[in-house]
């Protein structure tokens, strides 16, 4: 078949039209990011698993950037991870900050420039919102609810007066405060008292060392509650070295797979679902909404809850 010149210059007309109608499509699909906290905790890789798997079944939809810090305290390098983000030029940060406080600042950086933020997991504070006239939709659980539940159900198992201790997340995060007032609500309606609070900072070596130290100071303690299950892996390993297995009860929150065999043989007596695969998804769906609605950040649901449930070893 022969070609002319009128038939090349047409062809190679329709091919450069195509190829920037391409782009365009390609360009028109937004870009999310994901930024997490620790990907050294399950809970987060569950959460990152969750997202990828979405995005996979609605690749058409949107590309997605995940990413983590290394350490559950490193603010700076999560605030560097959004400045990141915000120079790849992504439409919106699904984030679960490291700090309710620290990383108010970059979001509003991030939030004037156009990009649309959506909170999960950790809640911003408030008041820091407020002061940069900075509206966040989050998007998770009621968490002192979700630990009232688990207290709750250890409250059952003591006496009143017994002495418990409570390892805490991050002491400077919203939820690691909700779930500590949570825990304290049920050992009030237990008549239980708690003797110890210590940060361990959301971390097994850490919770571990705290846990440690507590049943060392307080040798006839009856039970721990860790705001995570990574911290309740670290407490469990201080009860077995401390002899006190069976006889110090050991609760936690979120229901990582490594805390499961340690429900059913009863090293742990509980902890807490709030669903670490769909969390991110539900924050992430938020965001298309609003993106494909065109939406300003000031216009966005102030909060949207999601589930969390008590897990025992009869849980189903």
């Amino acid at each position: 078949m022969r070609f002319t010149r009128r038939t090349l210059t047409a062809a190679l007309a329709l091919a450069t039209v195509a190829g920037f109608s391409h782009q365009a499509v390609a360009a028109d699909k937004p870009k999310v990011a994901l930024v997490m906290k620790s990907l050294a905790n399950e809970f987060f890789r569950t959460m990152e698993d969750g997202a990828k798997a979405h995005q996979k079944a609605n690749a058409a939809q949107y590309t997605l950037v995940a990413n983590g810090i290394k350490d559950e305290t490193d603010t700076a390098a999560q605030i560097k991870m959004v400045e990141q983000m915000v120079a790849q030029r992504v439409q919106a940060i699904v984030i679960a900050p490291a700090d309710s406080k620290a990383l108010v600042s970059v979001l509003k950086n991030a939030a004037d420039k156009g990009v649309l933020i959506v909170n999960i997991d950790n809640k911003l504070d408030a008041d820091a919102l407020k002061s940069k006239d900075l509206n966040v939709p989050f998007v998770g659980p009621d968490n002192r609810a979700g630990a009232k539940l688990v207290g709750d159900f250890l409250g059952k198992q003591l006496q009143a007066g017994d002495k418990v201790g409570i390892v805490e997340g991050v002491s400077t995060t919203f939820n690691a405060q909700q779930r500590t007032l949570g825990f304290q609500d049920a050992m009030k309606a237990a008549g239980a008292n708690v003797v110890s609070l210590q940060s361990g900072q959301w971390e097994i070596d850490k919770g571990n060392t705290v846990a440690a130290g507590m049943l060392r100071e307080h040798p006839d303690l009856k039970a721990i509650m860790a705001g995570n299950d990574s911290m309740a892996l670290g407490v469990v390993a201080a009860v077995k070295a401390a002899g006190r297995t069976g006889k110090v009860q050991v609760v936690g929150y979120d229901n990582i797979a490594a805390i499961k065999p340690m429900l059913k043989d009863g090293r742990v007596l509980a902890t807490a679902d709030q669903y670490a695969a769909k969390q991110a998804v539900f924050g992430i769906e938020i965001a298309l909404k609003a993106l494909a609605e065109k939406k300003k950040q000031n216009e966005l649901p102030a909060e949207v809850k999601t589930d969390v449930a008590l897990v025992t070893k009869d849980s189903k």
